[in-house]
């Protein structure tokens, strides 16, 4: 099944007119495909939106099913997911949708599961695997060129939630789900961990950390990474400010993940180390293009991004000539060109070149071990509810 585009653009509309909705308006016009425009949690909100940014604003998500879109980006807030996943799929619709994936396990499973029987394209916004660096970390694990590899640590840093009058829905766990630092940023790193080694999470150990057990709540809503002033109130907050996991990987490697959204001066710092028996390499995304690579016997070296001296996998993902940074929006035009590609010819590839909704499913099932094991204080398996194609 699915929308075959023939020749013509790709034509896609936007649900969420926030600040990561934003991001995939330019990503959409950056790959050259049609922007038929935006859905907003309000007409106002989408109207001020579609204004903004240039295009058309929808004014409901019944309009949004009965569009000639192609393809739909989900970019609400997480509770939103399954059920607006869930209608465009059954719309006949292509779906990309921000993680993570659903707010509840069993909604995870029912919507790949879903995904996988209608056929069409699916994918979840795991944008880091398209920083081309990483495709050459992974190229290199998986030609051995660190030897086995027995330890993997790094952490996803940031402060935009450090004081207690900081606010965000992301903050109220009926709507962005029972983690928060954990599932809207440390699953980035989770995902990209997996990718790299080319092996799944079995096992964790997780501390979960609430810095501010109460926050005071601003009346109306609160643009994401901005400040706000006015009245407020005092609410609980059931959700993680941080949390520090232990994993064990499908491939023997132990690991270690530090996430965090209330550490004072990391805007978005996200550091990923593989270490084997003949050497190890880091990616950091504070310096994206350029790729560490770690000696016992050598001077360490340091890689920068050159798509003529990187892996093919590597190569095909960069966007611009040696010297010329890629970045964070980078990334996602990355992620939107190769789900694009499978839009227009009418279905997912037998081997996708992104991660789709069986990978939200497994993001989805390490984010389930992950609250069990910080609530029960021990080793919890994740379960090995789904396979996939890059592994």
């Amino acid at each position: 099944m699915g929308t075959s585009t023939g020749a013509g653009r790709v034509k896609a509309i936007v649900i969420g007119t926030g600040f990561i909705g934003t991001v995939h308006c330019e990503a959409v016009r950056r790959v050259g495909a049609e922007l038929l425009g935006v859905l907003g949690s309000s007409p106002e909100r989408g109207g001020e939106a579609a204004l903004r940014i240039g295009t058309t604003a929808y004014e409901s998500l019944a309009a949004v099913l009965d569009s000639e879109a192609d393809v739909v980006h989900v970019t609400t807030p997480n509770v939103l997911h399954a059920e607006q996943a869930e209608a465009l799929l059954r719309a006949g619709k292509h779906v990309i949708c921000e993680k993570p994936l659903t707010t509840e396990l069993a909604d995870a499973r029912a919507l790949a599961a879903l995904a996988a029987e209608t056929g069409l394209v699916n994918a979840v916004c795991f944008n880091f695997r398209f920083y081309p660096l990483l495709h050459e970390a992974r190229a290199r694990v998986a030609r051995g060129d660190l030897g086995p590899v027995h330890l993997i640590n790094g952490h996803y840093l940031q402060d935009w939630l450090l004081r207690q009058d900081d606010w965000n829905w992301r903050l109220d766990s009926e709507v962005g789900g029972a983690t928060r630092a954990v599932a809207d940023i440390g699953s980035h790193w989770l995902d990209a961990a997996q990718f790299v080694a080319g092996a799944d999470i079995t096992e964790v150990l997780a501390d979960l950390q609430t810095v501010h057990k109460t926050r005071l709540r601003p009346v109306g809503e609160v643009e994401t990474f901005t400040a706000t002033q006015g009245e407020r109130h005092e609410v609980e907050v059931r959700t993680d400010d941080a949390a520090n996991i232990l994993l064990r990987f499908a491939n023997g490697a132990h690991g270690v993940l530090s996430v965090s959204q209330v550490s004072a001066g990391h805007k978005n710092d996200v550091s990923l180390e593989f270490a084997g028996v003949e050497g190890a390499l880091r990616w950091d995304s504070t310096d994206p293009d350029h790729l560490w690579l770690g000696m016992r016997g050598a001077p360490n070296e340091t890689l920068a991004r050159d798509p003529g001296a990187m892996a093919a996998a590597a190569a095909a993902v960069s966007q611009y000539p040696a010297g010329h940074v890629e970045g964070f929006g980078d990334a996602f035009r990355g992620l939107v060109s190769q789900v694009y590609r499978d839009v227009a010819a009418g279905g997912p590839a037998a081997e996708p070149a992104y991660p789709t909704f069986a990978d939200g499913l497994r993001a989805m099932a390490i984010d389930d071990a992950i609250r069990r094991s910080a609530a029960d204080q021990t080793w919890t398996s994740v379960e090995n509810s789904v396979e996939r194609n890059d592994r």
